[in-house]
């Protein structure tokens, strides 16, 4: 007990400092959709009730959204994220906090980059995608992958698990965690692949890429990826299956809650506290 209230303590500190500072869909059979998209999409600005912010159930998890931010395969701010918070279903959060609690035990912490995601998120990627002239953040998250076939490849898909609020994209923190700097923009890529030590610094443990890395490395049982870095990524496998989480195989920071709250439904509104508003 005493080794688990030394965690959370440094946690509440940890993520103070990362309020401020997120998978992409691999294709839509890769994030989560089976086949041509048979559901809706929901507009309304509000999220329904079954939605929850990740912090109210657990404030000890790490949050370090991405999409909130430049620092990601795009270089910009992401449409549709106006917090930098972690959105989730209830189910999700609390399957996520059971995760956390094990996890701690043992001395680390989960950190999530993304969770809900909105269409308009995604939409705004596929539009990215299609403007084969901005390469602005090739040299970090794509540097072998030529960007005319992302969609062939299914890196970028126009729908994606993420919009229906049980999946998320997250890695794991030792305990105490250190700070992590912010992206400034314009600063030298380096490949997301490359050893730890030379890729953008990231206080989670070494899973052999950076997050969104859009590389065949990235597949959570690439053979590539031995030794401490495969460790890692079945540490965290291990760890959420347990909580009933699904690894998508392609990407090893990506796991989706089953049964989801809403397997067919792709929602829209705004990463925002507004958005979670109850009237």
């Amino acid at each position: 007990m005493p080794r688990l209230a030394a965690a959370l303590r440094g946690l509440a500190v940890a993520a103070a400092a990362l309020m401020t500072v997120t998978a992409l869909p691999s294709s839509a059979t890769a994030d989560g959709a089976t086949g041509p998209p048979r559901s809706r999409v929901a507009d309304g600005p509000k999220a329904p009730k079954e939605f929850v912010a990740l912090r109210e159930v657990d404030p000890t998890i790490i949050q370090e959204m991405r999409y909130v931010t430049p620092h990601d395969f795009m270089g910009v701010r992401v449409t549709g994220y106006r917090a930098p918070m972690c959105v989730v279903t209830r189910a999700t959060a609390r399957a996520l906090h059971r995760a956390q609690r094990a996890f701690l035990r043992r001395g680390y912490s989960l950190k999530v980059y993304d969770c809900y995601r909105p269409q308009r998120a995604v939409d705004h990627f596929v539009a990215w995608a299609k403007d084969l002239d901005d390469q602005r953040m090739k040299g970090e998250f794509y540097p072998r992958v030529d960007k005319s076939v992302l969609f062939r490849d299914g890196y970028i898909a126009e729908k994606s698990g993420h919009s229906r609020g049980s999946t998320v994209d997250l890695t794991l923190v030792r305990l105490p965690a250190r700070p992590t700097r912010p992206y400034v923009p314009g600063e030298p890529l380096s490949s997301c692949y490359g050893p730890k030590a030379d890729r953008f610094p990231d206080n989670s443990l070494d899973m052999g890429t950076g997050f969104d890395c859009f590389d065949t490395l990235a597949h959570t049982l690439d053979p590539r990826i031995k030794g401490e870095q495969r460790a890692n990524r079945l540490f965290l496998k291990d760890g959420l299956e347990r909580a009933g989480f699904v690894n998508y195989d392609k990407e090893w920071w990506h796991y989706t809650f089953t049964p989801e709250t809403f397997p067919d439904t792709y929602f829209d509104f705004p990463v925002s506290p507004r958005s979670l508003v109850r009237h």
